[in-house]
């Protein structure tokens, strides 16, 4: 009897020296960091990681990876590799592995899209970037200068020695597809950092995933074009590119009259057919490579062209409204999200308490430090009503939620509602926007979805830094009466907010 209590003590005994040197099983999270003037736009990071100082590395290697990628691909930066280049003697020159690699790829996308996508596509875009400064239309003659320019030969590559030669005068970008190319190397080198399993990029809308890891991507709607618009579709994306390239965030205006950055070498004239192509495909030249061609091309071109990718799918918008999917898109995209009316929000409706027809859009440019790359500031921006009671928590951008308590006036009126759980689960894929740009929008609906009473509503935004600068900016405004735009003065973080009660746009 004793040899057994004895056994059991001892075995009881065992398993509490064992567990006592058992760790717990740690468990990837999802970090997330946000810059703005990265390669001229805004930067998403995000990293399924076990532990922060992991993702931070990740991260410090992406950024690291994309500084190198500038310095050699760039055609802004006068010192990068491409920009001397371009503008030296007109011998063979051995090039760097990456601005070799980037120049077929503009040879071989040349030809394979059949004149529809070309570096010295930027000889017709300063014509037109000419004529918006003079206001006037560039002449037929200038046009057509332009695009005999562009259909000369403008380099010629030595495999053997690795080499490139500069053969003309003509202005080079490498733009079409080098984000794209810059991003994919990024994605590599945070994974080879070690310690995360998964990794996302998103550089101005254009959304590379890899890894262990799927992440809904929403697609923006390029006529409502605000940050917090519903999007037009959802997907669901593991180990893959998706680019979205458009003509309505970016161009010309020339008397009057809108013009696309997007130029069609072969005509040398913008582009006005297709709003947005978003495109997936499994490597990210590709992607950024069929979105962009697809501006130019005929949705029957952009399918034929497409087809010769394997795996690789798109949606167009075309200008007068169609949607135009390849075959396989379906099966990436995910159900609709339907929002059910409530009784109160139809009698609402009925009531005309808030006109469903209009909108109060916010414009908010962040101020830009030049020269240099800064996390974006915590932002919140939301609606009291003449109470002061909260109506509407219209956005929240932040990093970590520990700090959320830094920016005290929407933390003591919206925090005891946050709930953190589905805040890094989607990305945003659209047109790329200038760093720091944004415009949101409120429909007129409280946090519940149903329509407000016309009234008094104040406006507040609330900007801030971790361990830094505050700014807290409030706007009350009457939305009986007739209004008229209001700009906000700006300060220390935001350049100006300007708000307009518009009709909605179709």
């Amino acid at each position: 009897m004793k040899l057994f209590q004895f056994t059991i003590c001892s075995f009881l005994l065992l398993i509490l020296c064992s567990g006592a040197s058992i760790s717990p099983v740690k468990t990837s999270a999802i970090y997330v960091s946000d810059y703005e003037n990265v390669l001229g736009t805004s930067f998403e990071f995000k990293a399924l990681a076990l532990t922060p100082a992991k993702a931070e590395a990740a991260e410090n290697a992406a950024l690291s990876e994309i500084d190198r990628l500038n310095k050699i691909l760039s055609g802004y930066d006068a010192s990068s590799e491409f920009s001397i280049w371009m503008h030296g003697e007109k011998r063979p020159v051995k090039v760097s592995p990456e601005l070799y690699e980037v120049l077929y790829l503009f040879d071989k996308w040349r030809v394979q899209s059949g004149g529809a996508l070309d570096a010295s596509a930027e000889v017709i875009g300063r014509v037109w970037k000419a004529a918006a400064k003079s206001n006037q239309q560039p002449t037929s003659q200038e046009l057509s200068a332009a695009v005999a320019t562009v259909k000369q030969s403008h380099w010629k590559l030595d495999e053997v020695n690795h080499t490139a030669t500069h053969l003309d005068d003509a202005p080079l970008m490498l733009n079409s597809f080098a984000k794209s190319y810059i991003i994919n190397k990024a994605c590599n080198a945070a994974l080879a950092s070690g310690g995360i399993t998964g990794v996302v990029i998103n550089i101005g809308g254009d959304i590379v995933v890899k890894g262990d890891h799927t992440e809904q991507i929403l697609i923006s709607n390029p006529k409502a074009d605000a940050e917090n618009d519903l999007p037009i579709a959802r997907l669901n994306i593991s180990n893959k590119m998706v680019a979205t390239s458009g003509n309505y965030r970016r161009g010309e205006l020339v008397n009057g009259k809108w013009h696309s950055h997007i130029v069609d070498p072969r005509t040398g004239l913008p582009c006005d057919k297709v709003l947005s192509a978003t495109v997936v495909a499994d490597n990210a030249t590709d992607a950024g490579a069929l979105a962009t061609a697809f501006n130019v091309l005929t949705p029957e071109e952009s399918k034929a062209l497409a087809a010769t990718i394997p795996h690789a799918e798109f949606m167009l918008i075309t200008s007068d409204g169609k949607r135009v999917e390849s075959n396989g898109w379906k099966e990436l995209e995910l159900p609709e999200r339907k929002i059910a009316i409530t009784k109160s929000a139809k009698a609402s409706f009925a009531d005309k308490t808030w006109d469903p027809n209009y909108e109060l859009v916010i414009g908010l440019e962040l101020k830009q430090i030049e020269g240099f790359r800064v996390h974006s500031p915590y932002v919140a921006m939301w609606v009291v009503d003449k109470d002061k009671k909260p109506v509407r928590n219209i956005a929240l951008w932040y990093r970590k939620p520990k700090y959320l308590d830094e920016m005290p006036a929407w933390y003591d009126t919206y925090y005891g509602k946050f709930a953190d759980a589905d805040r890094s689960v989607s990305s945003t894929t659209s047109a790329t926007r200038p760093a720091g740009k944004y415009t949101l929008k409120w429909d007129g609906k409280d946090d519940k979805g149903e329509f407000v009473k016309r009234g008094i509503y104040t406006i507040m935004i609330e900007v801030a830094r971790e361990h830094g600068t505050h700014q807290l900016m409030t706007k009350e405004i009457d939305f009986t009466k007739k209004l008229q735009p209001i700009t906000l003065p700006g300060n220390i973080e935001v350049t100006s907010v300007v708000l307009d009660y518009v009709k909605k746009t179709k």
